[in-house]
């Protein structure tokens, strides 16, 4: 599926330019296309410039959606100009920042799939995630959860998305691992991200950034688990090796 919102296509796209259509009453940037990702499902959004035609810059803070999340909003920094409607920017994310939350993002499927139960709640990081499940099994601790996520990073498998209808997700529902939200329906295009080979390692829903292989991800380890209820426990997930 191709729109104005190229991250979902093409995570790695750092650059476009882009046609300003609307400065919200908040000062909120809305443009015709875009590589920033809003704050959604978990990832926060994108933070970089907006540059004009003269040279000058327009900082970006933070991104958000708009009414829908096929709208995205980038907002300037304190007392940074607006552009004009129809005026052309270039328009640049801070990679850096990006990529760790793609290794991140990655790294959270991967934590599913070593721990098959209800997600309860998720948010990603630069430097630390968390996935929250309903799990009953006391058995799961640091060391084993850490050796099975980096089984799977060297395992280097394939990380790609795929679009399929509301109806095919209403016939797959186990494809949802999320206890609480579901996935946006309505506009007849569900986005999966699948890990593995035709996503014979995991395949869920996801509106997300993610690198296109698990080797990717790099070194990371599960730095505490927390007990948060009668069965549900807390992962935090951070880079590097586990801690000898």
């Amino acid at each position: 599926m191709s729109d104005g919102l190229l991250f979902r296509d093409d995570a790695y796209l750092a650059e476009t330019t882009a046609t300003v259509v609307a400065v919200t009453e908040r000062g909120g940037i809305v443009t015709d296309r875009t590589v920033f990702y809003g704050t959604s499902g978990g990832q926060p959004g994108d933070t970089g410039v907006m540059r004009r035609a003269d040279g000058s810059e327009i900082r970006i803070a933070a991104t958000i959606c708009g009414e829908t999340k096929d709208e995205i909003v980038h907002l300037p920094d304190a007392n940074q100009p607006l552009p004009t409607l129809g005026e052309t920017l270039s328009l640049s994310i801070d990679w850096d920042r990006r990529l760790k939350l793609m290794r991140m993002h990655t790294a959270c499927h991967l934590l599913t799939v070593v721990c098959p139960f209800p997600i309860t709640g998720a948010a990603v990081g630069e430097e630390e995630s968390r996935v929250d499940f309903d799990i009953p099994d006391a058995s799961y601790d640091k060391e084993s959860v850490t050796a099975r996520l980096m089984e799977l990073v060297a395992a280097d498998h394939p990380v790609f998305t795929r679009w399929i209808t509301d109806d095919d997700l209403a016939t797959n529902p186990g494809l949802v691992k999320s206890k609480n939200v579901r996935p946006p329906v309505g506009t007849g295009l569900i986005r999966l991200v699948g890990i593995g080979t035709n996503g014979a390692v995991d395949t869920q829903p996801c509106g997300g950034t993610h690198v296109r292989s698990t080797g990717e991800v790099g070194p990371l380890h599960i730095g505490k688990i927390e007990k948060k209820g009668r069965e549900n426990r807390r992962f935090r997930i951070r880079f590097g090796p586990l801690p000898g």
